[in-house]
């Protein structure tokens, strides 16, 4: 799912999300919607035409449904001619666990305790791609850059930024837990986040979907706009917890945008849903009937629902 937050949850090579909805992106999250965890297959023609919704041509989506194959994120079968897919077990367990946590983003917290989560480490700058790996994964947990060696979070799991930095097998690392002495001249770790520009990023969400969600209460969105742009808002969504950690209260300036743009992503996700699955029927149900009647989408409250 998005800067392909899954594959830096740490297991799984989703692909990276870029503007324009890439095709083998775009395909992991139609799946996500509204096939996850079905032990049933689609024609990949369906599949096909999904993305044709999207703008994607057929032999670009032929393309990736191949790379998703050979990256095992899909599985395949073949039937006389037609060829199937759906997600492998293993991929559609961490997108489930990348779900639950984009949809829960934005829900009012508890208290904050005061205390700080600190990752440091030095890596030399040979090693590129391990700082690379390594900031990534330390983003998706919640993370940011005090210093460069010395990351903070006042949410992160410390054992997971534990087990991060032993599977990357760095070093020269440390995890502890803190409460910061905000002194004269010294950087506070709250810092570490250009609260401006997460501002600022809010508030464009805001601005650029309210219009769709007027739209939307006018009962003016089709089922094939409904499909396009219930995939957008969610593309869109998923990208804040890379730049801001469910930051709490304590830490936040005054009339702080998050709220509405969550209340805004969520009426808009969930009105859409019922109109969306009526159009991955339709196209589902061109191929097979059948596997068309057990589309579903789900909605947040669903998500967050205790299982």
């Amino acid at each position: 799912m998005n800067d392909s937050e899954l594959s830096e949850a740490g297991t799984v090579d989703f692909p990276r999300f870029q503007v324009g909805a890439p095709p083998q992106h775009l395909i992991t999250t139609l799946l996500g919607d509204y096939w996850i965890s079905r032990p049933e297959q689609l024609p990949s023609a369906a599949l096909v035409r999904l993305a044709e919704e999207f703008g994607v041509t057929a032999v670009a989506a032929r393309a990736a449904l191949s790379r998703l194959t050979r990256r095992d994120l899909l599985e395949s079968s073949k039937a006389g001619r037609r060829t199937y897919y759906r997600l492998t077990d293993r991929a559609a367990a961490v997108m489930l666990e990348g779900r639950q946590r984009i949809m829960s983003f934005g829900l009012a917290q508890g208290a904050w305790d005061g205390r700080w989560v600190m990752a440091a480490f030095s890596i030399s700058e040979e090693q590129r791609d391990l700082r690379h790996a390594l900031r990534a994964r330390l983003r998706w947990l919640g993370f940011a850059p005090l210093y460069d060696g010395l990351w903070v979070s006042p949410t992160a799991n410390a054992g997971s930024a534990a087990a991060a930095l032993t599977e990357l097998e760095i070093p020269m690392a440390t995890v502890f837990r803190a409460e910061a002495l905000e002194l004269p001249g010294m950087r506070a770790p709250r810092e570490a986040w250009d609260f401006d520009q997460l501002r600022r990023t809010y508030e464009g969400f805001v601005a650029q979907y309210t219009p769709l969600l007027e739209r939307v209460r006018k009962g003016a969105v089709g089922a094939s706009e409904a499909l396009v742009s219930r995939s957008g808002i969610m593309d869109t969504w998923r990208t804040f917890p890379n730049h801001d950690p469910d930051l709490p209260a304590e830490l936040l300036p005054t009339d702080w945008p998050r709220a509405a743009a969550r209340d805004l992503f969520v009426e808009i996700y969930d009105t859409l849903g019922p109109l969306a699955e009526f159009r991955v029927k339709q196209i589902v149900a061109e191929f097979d009937p059948e596997l068309a009647e057990l589309v579903a989408h789900h909605r947040t409250s669903s998500i967050l629902a205790p299982t």
